[in-house]
């Protein structure tokens, strides 16, 4: 049997199943006549609608059309991801790092003769619109909206790379931060792979720059890649080498006051409340710095958050009073704020439908999951998706409760954007 036919024993339609997961129709015809796999967030979702474990998901998914076991070793003239937005910004993406590579081993003057001039604009110009980026992919709902924007900002970089006189150094920041920004909005929709790609090429970009700021944020970003896929341990030993590079950069930067919040979420979760606190400490000075210590762009690490990352770690290590505590103070400060983040108080909601979870308290459970959903719905944020995936795990007993089995339905049809 294969997925056509299992979608079809269960009485759904392309569409209906479209819906229950949150993709196009035309997805799951994609996915049905094998031109593509379904994404890893998208295979849980899809295994429990069609009632079937993981395993047995990928039988009925079978081999990629026009892959060597199909094809008798011949490669196919149409890859399954043939025009791709994404497999196309990963061809510019290794473009702008083969000839960035190229300009930081070349003398200056022979870097020069690459190109006639710059075509498309100067390093400051990428710096500043690069900042407005950042900027408005905090402020949007919908993170996945600032991609196209992304995709134009890399052509034109790529323009100026190939025709850049003088240093290459300016211009390698500038692809180090736009590769960070692009793995934000793919981390955002649950593209774990390709958000891990994007870090990776910032960190590489960044080293050839002699970028430790910009580099140690990357290993920063690629860390929440190994905690959202549970690996705990390799997420520590990638913050110990972003905090050894962050003690490198600039000592008016928040960057290692970033590291170490982050270090404590990868302590929470392995249950060192001790490594933590002294984690969370070490972030706290963040407030001793002045107020142009964040960059708005690639490090925006200000301290505002401490209180709901605070909480977030408590909830890990099971303090609920503690958490309840700095949660409800970060819920009321993500209401009050301008323009605040639905993947921000997204995430504070999660939390403490996570305190009701653990207290075995479904009314608090279904208040704040029910607040939760409604955000993810209307970002579309894939990050706050996965929080409430999440929080099906701290259910237990409470899924007998049919208010939480509903919750959990709700849950279930949340996709990726």
């Amino acid at each position: 049997m294969g997925l056509a036919e299992r979608r079809k024993a269960l009485g759904y339609s392309q569409e209906e199943l479209a819906q229950l997961l949150g993709v196009d129709r035309t997805t799951v015809g994609r996915w049905e006549n094998g031109r593509v796999y379904p994404q890893p967030p998208q295979r849980r979702g899809l295994a429990a609608v069609l009632e079937v474990s993981l395993e047995e998901l990928d039988s009925l998914l079978g081999p990629l059309r026009g892959s060597a076991r199909e094809t008798g070793g011949n490669q196919s003239s149409e890859p399954p991801n043939a025009g791709d937005p994404d497999e196309m910004i990963r061809r510019a993406f290794l473009r702008i790092l083969s000839v960035s590579g190229a300009l930081t081993v070349l003398p200056v003057d022979e870097a020069e003769a690459l190109a006639e001039g710059v075509r498309g604009g100067v390093p400051a110009d990428f710096a500043r619109m690069n900042s407005h980026l950042w900027q408005v992919y905090q402020l949007s709902r919908s993170k996945e909206a600032v991609y196209p924007v992304v995709r134009d900002q890399l052509a034109t970089l790529n323009d100026a790379l190939t025709g850049h006189h003088g240093s290459p150094r300016p211009l390698l920041n500038a692809a180090a931060d736009l590769f960070q920004l692009a793995g934000e909005v793919a981390f955002d929709g649950n593209r774990y792979a390709d958000a891990a790609a994007s870090y990776a090429l910032a960190a590489s970009v960044s080293k050839d720059a002699q970028a430790y700021d910009l580099w140690a944020c990357a290993l920063v970003r690629h860390a929440y890649v190994d905690m959202s896929e549970r690996r705990y341990r390799q997420a520590a030993q990638m913050l110990d080498a972003a905090e050894r590079l962050a003690g490198r950069g600039d000592r008016n930067l928040s960057t290692r006051h970033w590291v170490s919040s982050v270090q404590a979420e990868a302590y929470a979760a392995l249950g060192d409340l001790e490594a933590c606190e002294r984690a969370m400490d070490r972030a706290e000075t963040v407030r001793d710095l002045t107020a142009d210590s964040v960059n708005g762009g690639w490090l925006r690490f200000d301290g505002a958050r401490l209180a709901e990352e605070r909480g977030s770690r408590y909830v890990r290590l099971g303090r609920l009073g503690l958490a309840e505590e700095a949660l409800e103070r970060a819920l009321a400060q993500t209401a009050l704020a301008p323009g605040q983040s639905y993947r921000r108080r997204g995430a504070v909601l999660t939390d403490l439908a996570a305190i009701g979870a653990k207290r075995r308290d479904a009314e608090q459970v279904v208040a704040y999951g029910k607040e939760a959903i409604s955000l993810a719905r209307a970002s579309g944020s894939g990050y706050v998706g996965r929080r409430l995936r999440g929080l099906c795990d701290e259910f237990g007993p409470l899924s007998r409760d049919h208010r939480v089995g509903e919750l959990r339905a709700e849950i279930a049809t949340l996709g990726t954007p």
